[in-house]
């Protein structure tokens, strides 16, 4: 008599769910050893705009609004930690809280007035307000203009721990973004997060169950502001300066492309994206002013290749194979 075997999926869910959990061990493994193995430098900038990069694709990839001006809140709270802990002598974590604290302020503000707008006007309007904090950066007395605020002191944390020393500096950096990082992951998944893609599906629809869209947005514009903020005051610390580059429109692109290149709407997506960036940053840098044009060449290529981006491509790969080895799986034995 022959027997039907049909995997179960209620089965598989703890089987992939293991998988998950052991993913997430060994890369936590790989993240503290990392340092004796690669330059720590190099790897808080990378974590700096993986956090930044994870921030910005919760607005984009899960509320569907694409933003032109995230460099204000990256920036903005850089300038602000960098003040407070240079001028006003404030401890490392109180300069952290006091640039979050600031991009969450502006990111009220901006969101505010830029959720009243939609596609590419939102997008228009969060650049020309990114431009009008740029100027601001450049012409205030405390900002240093074109030289920056130079020399920051890390400090200690807490009063006990030295951030001056490079390793516990890149603990410090990595035990922040892992904080965010699962922030970021249980909003995603949390009720508010399920509402915010059904916005992002069918925004329509999602008013006539009753929902109220604007305060949606404005809260996840404000919580992706707020992070990115996170992300700016920490490389603030990282590398003891506060500069025009980080309020640059051309830092509001930098992290469009990295959640491109990693996979918009992706959980890892952005992180990877961003590790990709930097990397081709650091070993490209030898090809001076030819870098900007190798770097578009190969983000052309990353785009037409990989539509979903990197990550997004690799999951549907997985997916694919799991529905070929369902069917096979499926048939009379």
């Amino acid at each position: 008599m022959s027997s039907v075997n049909i995997p179960s999926a209620a089965a598989a869910a703890p089987a992939n769910r293991n998988l998950a959990r052991l993913g997430v061990v060994a890369l936590l493994v790989l993240a503290i050893v990392a340092p004796f193995g690669l330059y720590p430098i190099f790897l808080m900038k990378a974590l700096c705009f993986a956090l930044f990069a994870a921030a910005f694709n919760l607005l984009l990839g899960y509320g569907g609004l694409l933003s032109f001006g995230h460099a204000a809140f990256f920036g903005g709270a850089a300038y602000i930690a960098a003040h407070v802990v240079k001028v006003f002598g404030w401890p490392p974590e109180l300069g952290l809280i006091a640039g979050t604290a600031f991009a969450a302020a502006l990111g009220v503000v901006f969101g505010w007035l830029a959720i009243r707008r939609q596609g590419i006007y939102f997008a228009m309007v969060t650049l020309a307000l990114s431009q009008m904090l740029y100027f601001v950066a450049l012409e205030a007395k405390f900002t240093h203009g074109e030289d920056g605020i130079q020399a920051v002191p890390r400090g200690r944390l807490l009063g006990v721990l030295d951030l001056g020393d490079t390793y516990n500096m890149y603990y410090f950096v990595l035990v922040i973004f892992i904080l965010a990082f699962w922030l970021i992951y249980r909003t995603i998944h949390s009720p508010f997060g399920q509402v915010l893609k059904a916005i992002r599906e069918n925004e329509p629809r999602a008013i006539s169950l009753g929902y109220r869209v604007d305060h949606y947005k404005l809260l996840a514009f404000t919580l992706s502001a707020a992070l990115a903020g996170l992300a700016g005051s920490t490389k603030a610390l990282v590398f003891q300066l506060a500069s025009l580059t980080d309020v640059d429109w051309r830092m509001s692109g930098q992290v469009v492309l990295m959640t491109l290149v990693g996979g918009v709407g992706t959980v890892f997506g952005p992180v990877v994206g961003a590790f990709i960036l930097v990397t081709m940053e650091n070993y490209l840098a030898q090809f001076g002013s030819w870098v900007t044009v190798i770097q578009g060449l190969i983000f052309v290529v990353c785009v037409l290749t990989f539509r979903k981006g990197v990550v997004g491509e690799i999951a549907d790969l997985i997916r694919r194979g799991k529905g070929e080895r369902t069917s096979n799986g499926g048939g009379h034995h």
